[in-house]
């Protein structure tokens, strides 16, 4: 490269910005004394080829501009300042960090190098981290990439599903095409897989309208976990918040990474499909106190990160990673905002579901709904158009706080996903807990001016059983993570049928196949905003593993040579999606009222006994009711349609009966309908309509199952 001048440049953008004749450094440091860029060779990206100050310093920013640096460079930072653990203050220039603007990165982190601020190796030296380690880090460092901002999105526009007609399908973008026989090898696992015809064709059967990706943003291994021969499958540890895992690449990590995250986004919202991040803003890959210096940790620890008061030291972990991001500094906020605006504004994402959102809520008296953090969502006009859902829980004090976001934001809601397995699973004192989550939870969210599409309804996750799991194993067993079997929950809320594990016995499997689709039709039956994770539609097991974050392996992945019983599985979730989208009163964006709208015939819901007789307050209270059923009126929709018109649709009725023997069902008097007609029996994959029974008639409702009939719209 030319040598050239390194002119003042200006504070901001933060991160390296090119303009078309050079570059544009800017990076934030409260405490340091002086800030170094370092470039390298990107042939040999263990070679420094050039190292130059940043000798400018505005609003706690150091700048300077390069004349004729290009797009492709490689760089890394070293911030000059006092190792004083103790005062929370851990500068070591020896240590090469990467730029927490930093939009694409080269290399992994390799732990074999000198990482950490402090000379590692003695285990029994508590006191290690005081003392400053003066080997050169760079060589075991991801160098940071400048990149040119020039891709054609071709008019590309967000398809900007609402809420209430949306279905969030979680998945992993390795895991889904790894093994995808009509994806061509080289895309297995990678964005360019994730957007394949034949990838795209499976989503728009199961009627997905958006795709929730575990984390994109590119993380680091823990090095315990490295030294096991595992990783971090996941990716629940970042480095970098504004770069795309170059792991999931298959254009290389010189920016083809983002680049082809681009051109998957591209082709996702062409086929009418959001692309929404789980993104880790409330922890870093840097860990503890004992943690290596990486990034931010080097270039002003106690800005980036909570500490503790009494001695700064050590972090407030909020997490169980180690440390907390430190929400209540300006500068640690405003990454966090850019890179925010930056996924939505440049890489054209529609949503983020925010792992740990409560950490990113806590001020420094604890949660607060009025947080910084909220407040600057709030009034974003770039974030307020997109979707936010938070993980509404952290491992802190008072850390569960399901129902108690602010009002932009949809939750994932863990009360939905332990009512409903506790209900089939048979467990008492589940009447009333089933009544909220079925219909919208308008007992966590009413009062607070949210509406039922708050609610992100799911009964299982990435963390957990997978579906064909939570029916197979009532114990964990993950072995495979080398953790003697001590990581993961404890309590899944999962019943095995009445043996631990797989088993030939037809009777077993076909309780197993019944309970699936029992929970399957209770998720894609309830108002709220429905989360399919990838696989369960394929009866797809972890072999009863409930955390395998570690297992970057078949364990994990998608296997698409599909058995008859699994394609039944399929066939009979691709029914239950299509029975949602064409049923108006299973999309609601009001709560109901338990009464009359407009001029209709029917109340908009009413919960039936298996007598047939409306059920009162009693029967709520109730310990052992595990048979109800509910009617939705189809003419008593109050929201208006988005053409401002009034919605008529079908009228359904549900019977669930979770006890393990059949029971009876009165279907409601003549005034309620006339004739019914079935839709599902999760006693069967097969499609079972066009069977009819009439008002006032009776249905036998088979041991832990369920039933939907309709009424049709025409009949009103």
């Amino acid at each position: 490269m030319r040598r050239a001048e390194v002119l003042p440049g200006k504070p901001f953008p933060l991160g390296a910005t090119y303009d078309g004749e050079g570059v544009n450094f800017a990076v934030f440091s409260e405490h340091a004394r002086k800030m170094e860029v370092c470039l390298f060779d990107a042939a040999d990206p263990s070679q420094e080829t050039r190292r130059f100050p940043l000798l400018e310093t505005t609003y706690q920013v150091f700048h300077g501009y390069v004349p004729g640096l290009k797009p492709g460079t490689l760089y890394g930072l070293r911030a000059y300042g006092p190792y004083e653990p103790k005062r929370g203050l851990r500068f070591n220039p020896h240590k090469l960090l990467v730029d927490p603007y930093a939009r694409a990165l080269h290399g992994q982190v390799d732990y074999a190098a000198p990482v950490h601020g402090y000379k590692t190796g003695d285990e029994s030296d508590k006191d290690a981290d005081l003392v400053m380690d003066k080997r050169d880090s760079a060589a075991g460092m991801p160098k940071a990439v400048v990149l040119a901002d020039d891709f054609d999105w071709e008019g590309d526009r967000s398809p900007a599903t609402p809420l209430n007609r949306s279905l969030l399908y979680e998945l992993h973008v390795k895991g889904f095409t790894k093994l995808h026989p009509a994806v061509p090898e080289p895309q297995r696992g990678t964005y360019a897989g994730l957007a394949h015809p034949a990838v795209v064709e499976h989503l728009h059967k199961l009627g997905v309208t958006a795709v929730e990706l575990l984390p994109i943003h590119a993380s680091v291994p823990e090095s315990f976990l490295v030294k096991k021969g595992l990783t971090n499958y996941w990716g629940y540890n970042t480095l970098g918040f504004f770069a795309p895992d170059a792991r999931f690449s298959g254009s290389g990590s010189l920016g083809g990474q983002v680049t082809e995250f681009k051109q998957m986004v591209k082709a996702l919202h062409r086929a009418g499909i959001e692309v929404i991040l789980d993104v880790v803003y409330n922890h870093t890959c840097e860990g503890n106190h004992l943690g290596p210096t990486l990034s931010f940790k080097g270039l002003d620890n106690g800005a980036y990160y909570r500490l503790t008061d009494k001695d700064p030291r050590f972090y407030m972990d909020f997490t169980g990673c180690g440390n907390s991001w430190n929400a209540t500094h300006p500068y640690a906020l405003k990454l966090v905002m850019d890179s925010l605006r930056y996924w939505v504004e440049v890489m054209h994402v529609d949503g983020f579901r925010f792992d740990l959102a409560t950490t990113l809520g806590r001020d420094r008296h604890g949660y607060d709904t009025r947080a910084a953090f909220f407040q600057m969502v709030h009034q974003d006009p770039v974030l307020q158009r997109v979707k936010l859902i938070s993980e509404p829980w952290d491992v802190g004090d008072f850390g569960y706080q399901v129902g108690n976001f602010p009002v932009l934001w949809s939750e994932w809601n863990g009360k939905y996903r332990d009512t409903i397995r506790r209900y089939w699973k048979g467990d008492d004192r589940q009447a009333a807990e089933i009544g909220y989550r079925l219909t919208g939870s308008s007992d966590l969210y009413a009062l607070s001016g949210r509406m039922p599409t708050a609610s992100v309804n799911f009964v299982t996750a990435h963390d957990g059983f997978t579906l064909h799991d939570l029916v197979t194993y009532n114990e964990k067993h993950n072995e495979a993570n080398l953790e003697g079997n001590r990581d993961g929950a404890n309590d899944n809320h999962s019943w095995n049928c009445g043996v631990e594990g797989e088993t030939d016995d037809p009777v077993v499997n076909a309780l197993r196949a019944q309970q699936q689709r029992n929970l399957l039709a209770t998720l894609f039956l309830s108002q709220g905003v429905p989360m399919l994770v990838a696989g369960d539609e394929l009866e797809r097991t972890q072999k009863g593993n409930n955390n395998a974050y570690c297992q970057d392996t078949p364990l994990s992945w998608m296997n698409w040579e599909l058995s008859s019983r699994q394609r039944e599985m399929l066939e009979f979730t691709i029914r239950l999606s299509r029975l949602r989208r064409e049923q108006p009163v299973l999309r609601k964006r009001r709560f109901f009222r338990g009464a009359h709208i407009w001029d209709s015939e029917l109340k908009d819901l009413a919960w039936f006994r298996p007598d047939g007789k409306e059920m009162r307050k009693e029967d709520w209270e109730k310990p052992y009711v595990r048979a109800l059923g509910f009617l939705l009126g189809g003419d008593a929709i109050a929201a208006l349609d988005e053409e401002g018109q009034r919605q008529v649709g079908d009228t359904l009725l549900v019977l669930m009966n979770a006890h393990h023997e059949p029971m009876t069902f009165a279907l409601p008097a003549i005034e309620w309908g006339a004739d019914w007609e079935l839709l599902v029996d999760t006693t069967t994959a097969e499609d079972c309509s066009h069977a009819h029974t009439p008002a006032g008639g009776k249905v036998q409702v088979a041991g832990r199952s369920l039933m939907v009939l309709r009424r049709p719209a025409t009949d009103l």
